[in-house]
């Protein structure tokens, strides 16, 4: 019996052979995309123009602010601690508002990419839009896909060495740009520009330059689809966002198979549109096949959409065998029920709400904005001084945030308190102060306010402690702050 157990339970190993063992990384096999026209071909030389200018363009604008501020349009100005973008000028106190276009910039991109997939990849990522630039440059230099093909094969030659040189030395050119552009976003861009020239800029702006122009030579250049494919968190991300209704660019199986060669005059019946030519996958900037349907390296640029449609076009068959179609129409079809466009679902709808939510806060925000912020602090040792008189008084520390581009003069009464009088360091008691606040700059001042023996009386003051309100008004102007503290005195 035992024997019997032990022979049903043997396992017998065979040794693997070594000649078919697979190393743990495939190496890499550099993908050279064929050139396409169509929409979508002209959708992203659009994009690519479009954003290449506001990226290298924008730190050029300038924008009068008067001479108490830079006149760039766009700065990041670290040395003042002030964010400018054209009227909004943002201080550190007020980065909400960058937090907030950052919420606003995801939950955006979570809706379009719930509706239309991975179209901020194929079209306005800066991986895209640079891996773009550069692919197109070694286009114009070494030639088509299949000349960049043969080129990499044949030997090493003075003529192929002319040609990889000019082009690597035009995408370091490039990448050198990218990078200078960049460090015009933080200072003064034609005095940077100068001193970058004359090599009397700041160590930090020159190696901010070639840490830029090693990032870009490296991504958009050498690693291209390496990095979507591998380094970018976002195709793993998406997919919480897709659902059957989500539009992506997908071939349509229910119509392109069964594939295979097709001869002129050769009948189209009983086999599908597709005729297997593979030019949808000699477009594809990562290399995939999308006829093996949706795939996490697909970046949704459609330029396999345009490579399909010359195709059909030639044979003399409907458009559309490779388009933006979701799963859920594809099913509809298979079924003889149609297909329909279904944008409006509850997935979209949070989206949007969420997105009219922190709009609407931002914007509410942003209107109640004021060039003036005060910060009063009590002073708490001691609480309160008794005074000679039998009058009781508390010191606060005032701060006023003057954040026009002009000095102003501010006025300060006390409200909450009868009989309340006010007096800075040196002065006179009275009803109300007046002080100045340089422009763009946090002005101190110490403000003694009194109380006299008859008002301790007050019930507000049974505990030893009232609310008290300061009114900081600019004169002549229309800005007002009030500021809410409290007044201590003996209890009863």
């Amino acid at each position: 019996m035992s024997e019997s157990v032990n022979d049903t339970l043997r396992i017998d190993v065979e040794p693997v052979n070594k000649a078919e063992q697979r190393p743990l990384y495939a190496k890499r096999v550099k993908i050279h995309p064929k050139l396409v026209h169509g929409l979508f071909r002209q959708a992203k030389w659009l994009v690519m123009a479009v954003t290449l200018t506001i990226y290298y363009v924008t730190p050029w604008i300038r924008w009068d602010r008067g001479d108490l501020a830079p006149n760039q349009a766009v700065l990041i100005d670290f040395p003042s601690r002030r964010f400018y973008f054209f009227n909004l000028e943002i201080w550190p106190q007020e980065f909400y508002f960058v937090t907030g276009l950052m919420v606003l910039a995801a939950l955006v991109l979570f809706l379009v990419t719930s509706v239309a997939g991975r179209v901020w990849c194929g079209y306005a990522c800066p991986q895209t839009v640079w891996t773009d630039l550069f692919i197109h440059i070694e286009r114009m230099i070494e030639g088509d896909r299949n000349k960049r093909l043969r080129l990499d094969k044949a030997p090493w030659t003075a003529s192929k060495i002319a040609k990889k040189f000019l082009k690597h030395t035009i995408w370091i050119l490039i990448a050198i740009a990218t990078g200078g552009a960049w460090v015009f976003y933080f200072d003064n861009a034609p005095e940077l520009a100068a001193d970058l020239i004359n090599f009397q800029a700041d160590f930090i702006a020159y190696l901010s330059i070639g840490v830029f122009t090693f990032t870009t030579y490296t991504l958009g250049g050498l690693a291209r689809e390496q990095v979507c494919t591998y380094m970018c968190p976002w195709p793993r991300i998406q997919g919480a966002m897709f659902d059957e209704h989500t539009y992506a660019v997908s071939y349509r199986e229910d119509r392109g198979e069964p594939r295979g060669a097709h001869k002129k005059d050769e009948s189209w019946e009983g086999r599908g549109d597709c005729i297997d030519c593979n030019q949808c996958v000699a477009a594809c900037p990562v290399g995939i096949d999308i006829r093996d349907g949706l795939q996490f390296e697909c970046i949704q640029c459609a330029l396999c959409i345009d490579a399909c449609n010359a195709i059909m076009k030639k044979v003399d068959r409907p458009t559309g065998l490779i388009a933006y179609d979701s799963l859920d129409n594809q099913r509809l079809r298979t079924t003889g029920e149609g297909q329909k466009t279904k944008i409006i679902r509850p997935r979209t709808i949070i989206y949007a709400s969420v997105i009219a939510i922190v709009g609407i806060v931002m914007l509410v925000a942003l209107i109640g904005r004021s060039e003036l912020e005060v910060n009063v602090i009590r002073d708490r040792n001691p609480l309160f001084v008794a005074l000679s008189d039998g009058s009781v008084r508390n010191g606060y520390e005032f701060k006023l945030l003057n954040k026009a581009h002009h000095q102003a003069t501010y006025r300060i009464s006390a409200t909450g308190v009868e009989g309340a009088q006010l007096k800075l360091r040196g002065s006179d008691y009275s009803d109300m102060l007046e002080v100045t606040a340089a422009p763009d700059e946090l002005t101190a001042y110490k403000v003694f306010v009194t109380v006299p023996r008859t008002a301790l009386a007050h019930p507000d003051l049974s505990d030893g402690r009232a609310t008290l309100r300061f009114d900081v008004e600019e004169v002549g102007g229309a800005v007002r702050v009030t500021e809410t503290t409290s007044f201590h005195g003996p209890k009863r």
